[in-house]
């Protein structure tokens, strides 16, 4: 599988665009600040990494995860040349809750909401005329899962393009649960410090152009492609990830990419900061790259992004695709003592690094060991 890569867009609480976001995590910028949307006075956390667009605080509105989900697939499929007709171009999106904020603003607040707008196919087909639509829920792997149904699709040859997207804002469902399984709000998302505290959600939407022939297309350009998607679901536990699945998605991704830990150049980690998540991301990598752990260079967006849920995976590509293109490698900011699991890795840590990336490997995984790694390459 080489599977060329045209366009990409992507929507953070960091950078309104892909290359808004990338300069931000170059510089090391977060996107954490006092919540929008929500109530301070009934939660323990108060801080989270929000898309920027409610008209005051305080106030929130519906559709908000609709709207991000537009603006980046609009980018990706102008950035590939495609315009706004995206009739013939199936579009598939992965996500972690669609459009429950919508919910529950429906439902406490009376917002205008119907149950046709919960499906994300309604405004696409509205915006962009897309007929052929789908929508996967896989939890924080979601973009990933997805990505890799958008790749069978294009070797099958059910398509000649495929946009591929993620998107999710923040819930109150979701956020009051963190905050109650995180009596102590952590603060700051510290992926792989031994003082880390827990995950901090945030907005985030990404999409990219997948092609099935190895050609930019009309006004597009080749960013990269993807070699291979390896996917686990093991479903042992609500929560915890399992480390012998989360090593056998490596290691698929691995075989279906034709390639070997000792080629790899980049590693974008799920990192969610939480304590048993990088310590299984951690320790599967090492059982599968062995010697060679120590070869790529190391680093994570939640940081400065937050855990962007079913957008995360997706997101962290466009990254490598940014960081293969320019040669800079954002830093895993708030990395003062690395755990035991890391040590002896290249973690970029504290300002960006330079380095050439020719393969990236990209982690997410997810509740319910929904577990996905992608391999890509630069063009």
């Amino acid at each position: 599988m080489k599977l060329p890569i045209t366009g990409f867009g992507a929507v953070t609480s960091i950078g309104r665009d892909a290359d808004e976001t990338f300069g931000s995590l170059c510089a090391g910028r977060g996107g954490l600040g006092p919540m929008r949307g929500f109530d301070h006075g009934l939660y323990e956390g108060t801080e989270l990494f929000e898309i920027d667009d409610r008209p005051e605080p305080g106030a929130d509105r519906p559709l908000r995860a609709t709207g991000f989900l537009l603006d980046a697939v609009a980018q990706a499929a102008r950035a590939a040349g495609l315009g706004d007709d995206l009739s013939d171009c199936p579009v598939l999106v992965g996500t972690g809750l669609r459009e429950l904020r919508s919910a529950e603003l429906w439902w406490r607040d009376k917002a205008p909401f119907g149950p046709e707008q919960l499906h994300f196919g309604t405004a696409l087909r509205e915006r962009f005329g897309t007929v052929d639509t789908h929508t996967f829920s896989n939890a924080c792997s979601a973009s990933l899962y997805t990505l890799a149904l958008g790749a069978d699709m294009l070797m099958l040859g059910e398509a000649d393009t495929v946009i591929v997207a993620g998107v999710d804002s923040i819930t109150e469902s979701m956020f009051g649960l963190a905050d109650r399984v995180q009596p102590e709000p952590p603060g700051a998302l510290r992926t792989l410090d031994v003082n880390r505290k827990g995950t901090i959600l945030g907005d985030g939407a990404a999409a990219v152009v997948l092609r099935r022939e190895d050609v930019a297309g009309p006004g597009g350009r080749l960013w990269g492609r993807l070699r291979g998607v390896g996917m686990t679901c093991d479903a042992k536990h609500p929560t915890a990830p399992d480390q012998k699945q989360v090593a056998e998605a490596i290691r698929q991704a691995h075989r279906y990419a034709g390639t070997r830990p000792a080629d790899i150049d980049l590693l974008m980690l799920h990192g969610t900061g939480t304590p048993l998540n990088d310590l299984v991301e951690a320790s599967a990598y090492g059982e599968v790259f062995g010697e060679d752990a120590g070869g790529p260079v190391v680093t994570g967006i939640k940081p400065m992004t937050g855990h962007t849920s079913g957008s995360a995976g997706l997101l962290s590509l466009v990254v490598a695709l940014q960081v293969m293109d320019s040669g800079r490698v954002p830093p895993l900011v708030g990395l003062e003592q690395p755990i035991e699991e890391a040590a002896g890795l290249r973690l970029v840590r504290h300002e960006e690094a330079k380095h050439e990336v020719l393969l990236a490997q990209v982690h997410g995984f997810g509740f319910g060991g929904i577990n996905a790694v992608a391999i890509v390459e630069a063009p």
